[in-house]
Order: C-alpha cells, then sequence, then structure tokens
C-alpha cells in the first residue's frame, strides 16, 4: 500500500532564492527551507514555477535541490519538479532528486511543440524510469503548458506503478472531482489554483500546492485546520480574504513573485533576493503594494490564528 498520507496537507511552492548579483544563494534557499519548517506546513514544492523552473539552469536546480534536502530531510515531505523541455535533462534531474532522497519527483508535459499523447506519456515514463524507486506526480497545468491532462493520458499514465498522483492547476475545480473519481484512494490529487483552496479539497483533493502559501502560511494551514472540523463558513471566510491578498498581489507592476519576495523581507524578515528576468522586479510604485499586502496578511493572521 502506497504511503499517500505524507502528501495530505499544506505544501507551498518553494521560491527561487537569489543572491544580491542575481545567483543561486544555497544560503538563503536554507533559510527559506528553514523558515517552512517553522511555520509547520507538510512539504515543499521544490523547482516549479514559483521557483522559476524555466529560467533555471539544470545545476541551478540541483542546487536549489541540494540545499533544501540539507535542511528538509525527514522534516519536510519534498516533492522535485524536474521537467526540463528535453527529455535528458529532465531524466538527470530526476535522477539526481531519488539520489538526495526525495518524497516524490513531479513533471509537467513538454511545452512549445504541440506533442501527442503518446509522446507525452514516454516523456513521463522515461523521467520516472530514471528515478525508479520515487514517487511520480503529474503536473497539470493547461493554461501554461498549452496541454491538457485528458482522461485517456491519465488512464495510461496509471500503468505505471511509481504515478501516485497529480498535481492539478486547470481552473476548473470539475477536474479534480474527475481525476479522483478515476483514479479512487490510492492516487492523491492535490489543489493547484489558491483561490480554490477550499473548493478543490472539499471536492476531492487530499493535499494542497500553491505559490502564495509561502507569504501567508498561516492562513492556509487554518483553513486546512477548518475543513478537517468542518467548519465550511470560517473556511470560506478565510478564503475570501486570502483571495482579496492574492488580488492584491497581482495589482503590481512587477511580478508577482518580486512582490511575495517583499512581502517576506517585510513581515518575515527573510531575504531572498528578488526575481530572475524576463520576469519583471519592483518599481517603486510596487512598494506601497507590497506593504499593503504584507499588512492585509497580518490583519487576517490577527483575525483568524488563535
Amino acid at each position: 500500500m502506497r504511503n499517500l498520507d505524507k502528501y495530505k496537507g499544506v505544501i507551498p511552492a518553494f521560491y527561487a532564492c537569489y543572491d544580491d548579483e542575481g545567483e543561486i544563494s544555497p544560503e538563503r534557499v536554507r533559510e527559506l527551507t528553514k523558515y517552512f519548517i517553522d511555520k509547520k506546513v507538510k512539504g515543499v514544492y521544490v523547482n516549479g514555477s514559483s521557483g522559476e523552473c524555466i529560467y533555471q539552469s539544470v545545476e541551478d536546480k540541483k542546487t536549489v535541490l541540494e540545499n533544501v534536502m540539507k535542511e528538509a530531510k525527514d522534516k519536510l515531505t519534498v516533492i522535485a519538479h524536474v521537467a526540463c523541455n528535453n527529455t535528458k535533462d529532465s531524466m538527470e534531474l530526476a535522477a539526481h532528486a531519488e539520489s538526495l532522497g526525495v518524497d516524490a519527483i513531479a513533471a509537467i508535459p513538454p511545452i512549445y511543440f504541440r506533442l501527442p499523447e503518446y509522446s507525452i506519456a514516454e516523456y513521463w515514463n522515461d523521467i520516472s524510469s530514471a528515478a525508479k524507486n520515487t514517487d511520480f506526480v503529474i503536473y497539470n497545468i493547461p493554461q501554461l503548458a498549452g496541454v491538457a491532462l485528458t482522461d485517456a493520458l491519465f488512464t495510461e499514465m496509471r500503468k505505471n506503478p511509481n504515478v501516485i498522483g497529480v498535481k492539478n492547476s486547470s481552473m476548473p475545480v470539475q477536474d479534480i472531482q474527475m481525476f479522483k473519481q478515476k483514479a479512487g484512494d490510492d492516487y492523491v490529487i492535490f489543489n493547484g489554483p489558491d483561490e480554490q483552496f477550499i473548493s478543490g479539497r472539499i471536492i476531492g483533493a487530499e493535499g494542497a500546492i500553491g505559490g502564495t502559501y509561502g507569504a501567508m502560511p498561516e492562513l492556509f494551514l487554518k483553513m486546512d485546520e477548518c475543513l478537517k472540523n468542518k467548519d465550511l463558513d470560517k473556511a470560506r471566510d478565510i478564503q475570501y480574504d486570502v483571495d482579496e491578498i492574492i488580488y492584491k498581489m497581482c495589482s503590481s507592476h512587477g511580478n508577482m513573485y518580486a512582490v511575495i519576495k517583499e512581502i517576506l523581507r517585510i513581515n518575515e524578515n527573510l531575504d531572498i533576493g528578488s526575481v530572475r528576468k524576463p520576469l519583471s522586479g519592483l518599481i517603486e510604485d510596487d512598494m506601497s503594494i507590497a506593504k499593503e499586502a504584507a499588512e492585509m496578511i497580518n490583519k487576517a493572521r490577527d483575525k483568524y490564528i488563535d
């Protein structure tokens, strides 16, 4: 029987951590990992969208994961996103992740070329074959990847015994329901869109992975607690406030992750750098937005956290 309990809960997506010259900072990676341990989240999802994965080299990604694992092993569930836009590099990262002892690897489908489903399945299975003793999570994010996980493709992928679930970041919560109904209890479905944390969980997602969790982990942990206690009114109230914070984060000139990193500086005294171009950093007018979002988080903490 699979050990799926380690995936059930709040799993923040790990942010790219840069030094003042814009290179990966091992020290800042370890500091962010310790921050998540202190916040008592279930785990971390490393080198995914929030980690600016498509702007990282293979060596960058290895450095990040190595330093996460120095702090997180046996303290956090670690899911390493290993997809590159070619099979060779993806398999190299998968083997590297397994050598470090991660709990699972994950991958989006290949992007740019619209490949047939049999090619996507082969790509995922090749990656999984490089980490034969490690769980595999399919990452479904069609609005960015340009490819959706269909029922037929999911059925094909479940022939691989390493496949344990789907990180579903498509917007319809119905997709979570369909994947859960098809897969059953021996698979875990993760809610992806942060704005529908409670909706996705109620309809069948047992875990959740999100890019804004790191800025306000207490609020997502509280929603998780409310869901377990069947306090749906309070969970909904928190979700509404969280969504307003997310909308504020997205209202800046700079990329949302640049705003989140500024919020971490303001609220947590945690400096993990800015974002890597072509993502846009903050301009002067964005500072008031970051400060307002940070204050909104503090007010929500005071309102909901005992």
